[in-house]
């Protein structure tokens, strides 16, 4: 096996049973991957600089096709079912015996690379990858050991990504032919049969929602967060269209990362170097920093072109909605170097409800705001995936369900106990509709719900009065400065009060409905912070 490449002299992929690949071109620039990827032709340099590539067939994630090893180490601990599907030791010693086989004599890119901006919970990580442009994603995404670190450079994981190796589903207990699996013990994700990128960030991630809450006492979190001038850290969690990337980017404030974090006994920290946007509509007006991030050193995937065929149109849907970008963190300004900041002050959950039902802002007991974490709720309105013609209730677990190795009520009893020992607040925001549910009301203006966090992060709400929501029994505030009060209280905004009354109890419902499943391992605590569905109906 040839080497080539920045590595340690001890480094070898012999341990993972690579030792007859081709050349292994290890932790390549970015300027050499792009290289690479060209002289393939498996990507363009956009007029933008970035380096455009398709991810192939799969344009996102693969829920179905994710799966974690059941063995002694996560029998017992892992929470099984659709979210994690469990595969044999076999298997997978059989699946990656012959996923090696495939690789043999074929030239690999190798990365090593870290997770984790907090020295003390530092996770090393060495990326395999078939393709030069998974390896530079890799190199985006995560945090960048420094030249004397990869000397000494030591792994606790090992990815093997192979998009065009093809699982046999009579063979290898696969559903198809694409793959991504995690194996606690082996510390060990391996991927096949598909190009989508998402998954090897993802795989990472759902290693440390096990290892940080599990071994390490960490809570970790699908969220964004920053840092005010006075130190203080706020964090954001939200599904997908709630304005998370947005509310989070403040001029005023140090972004601390976007998507995902560990919050210890001292400090809220990044898992990662880098970010990962939706680009679909994408507009310098609505995400300057995004916008801005598009440069050398960027992955633009499944991206249209103008008819010119190197400039981005951003709006060109046609080969997915999940159009993305990745860069390095260091592509934006205003940044926390490094990616960490003190424990919070302040958490916001955010939810774009479609139904005009919630409070724009209301703050939230501990039991309401372990209840609202389990639930993880938004709503999905017509035109944001093919076949939704009314609002749809989404909920995802902790606003992040796909990546949770263990029980939903286990982060959300570590959330109580921090906001407990922490002092901390927790705001339920809704950047949704207001006087009337979609197609009849009106969506919450960006101004006013940016002056109700100000207000929140200011303190400007510790001593006004509050109004107890009556079904779903949320404080919500009577007055905040730039915000009208008559938006404060939902139901006074509908002009049909009873309409109103209706379309609360019919939301409710759908949460009690949900949280079903979660209920046998919910305390009384958080079971008591349930909506009350016969309220005025």
């Amino acid at each position: 096996m040839n080497q080539y490449g920045r590595r340690s002299e001890a480094a070898s992929l012999d341990a993972i049973g690579l030792g007859h690949i081709g050349n292994a071109y290890w932790n390549l620039t970015p300027a050499e991957l792009v290289e690479e990827t060209i002289i393939q032709g498996q990507g363009i340099l956009s007029n933008t600089g970035a380096l455009a590539v398709d991810t192939g067939k799969f344009t996102g994630r693969s829920p179905k096709d994710r799966f974690v090893v059941c063995d002694e180490k996560t029998e017992n601990t892992v929470w099984w079912g659709d979210v994690n599907i469990k595969f044999t030791p076999e298997k997978f010693e059989a699946l990656y015996q012959r996923m090696r086989a495939y690789l043999t004599n074929k030239d690999l890119y190798v990365r090593d690379a870290k997770a984790c901006a907090d020295p003390e919970y530092n996770m090393n990580i060495r990326v395999v990858t078939e393709f030069p442009w998974s390896n530079m994603f890799a190199s985006n995404m995560f945090l960048r050991p420094t030249e004397e670190e990869i000397q000494s450079f030591e792994p606790d994981w090992h990815i093997v990504c192979a998009p065009e190796f093809m699982a046999d589903p009579e063979i290898d207990g696969t559903r198809q032919s694409n793959f991504a699996i995690i194996n606690f013990t082996r510390k060990m994700i391996i991927i096949g049969g598909t190009g989508y990128t998402g998954e090897i960030k993802k795989g990472i991630f759902s290693v440390l929602n096990y290892v940080l809450p599990h071994e390490r006492g960490v809570l970790s979190m699908h969220c964004s967060a920053n840092v005010g001038k006075d130190g203080d850290t706020a964090v954001f969690f939200g599904l997908s269209g709630t304005g998370k990337t947005t509310l989070s980017s403040d001029p005023n404030r140090r972004l601390i990362g976007d998507d995902e974090h560990g919050w210890s006994d001292s400090a809220v920290f990044n898992f990662e170097g880098g970010c990962y946007a939706k680009c679909i509509d994408l507009s310098a007006e609505k995400e300057p920093q995004i916008w801005n991030a598009i440069k050398f050193g960027a992955i633009l995937e499944n991206i249209g072109f103008e008819d010119d065929g190197c400039t981005p149109n951003f709006a060109d849907s046609s080969k997915t909605e999940n159009t993305r970008v990745s860069y390095p963190i260091h592509h934006i300004d205003n940044i926390m170097e490094p990616s960490k900041g003190g424990v919070p002050k302040n958490i916001f959950f955010l939810t774009c409800d479609a139904f005009g039902v919630l409070p724009p802002i209301s703050k939230l007991t501990r039991g309401q705001a372990m209840y609202h974490f389990i639930s993880g709720y938004t709503a999905k309105v017509a035109g944001t995936e093919a076949g939704i013609t009314e609002p749809v209730t989404a909920f995802s677990a902790c606003f992040g369900s796909p990546f949770l190795p263990l029980h939903p009520t286990k982060y959300a009893e570590m959330l109580g106990d921090k906001m407990d020992a922490n002092d901390v607040n927790v705001w339920l925001i809704n950047t949704g509709w207001s006087g009337g549910a979609y197609g009849e009301g009106k969506r919450m203006k960006l101004s006013y719900t940016r002056a109700m966090i100000t207000a929140a992060l200011n303190g400007d709400l510790d001593n006004v009065e509050y109004t107890r929501h009556e079904v779903f029994g949320l404080s919500m505030p009577n007055e905040c400065e730039n915000v009208p009060a008559e938006l404060l209280h939902p139901r006074n905004t509908w002009k049909d009060t009873a309409a109103y009354d209706t379309k609360a109890n019919e939301l409710a419902k759908k949460f009690n409905a949900n949280f079903k499943k979660y209920e046998e391992f919910a305390n009384e605590e958080i079971l008591s912070a349930a909506p009350n569905a016969s309220v005025n109906a």
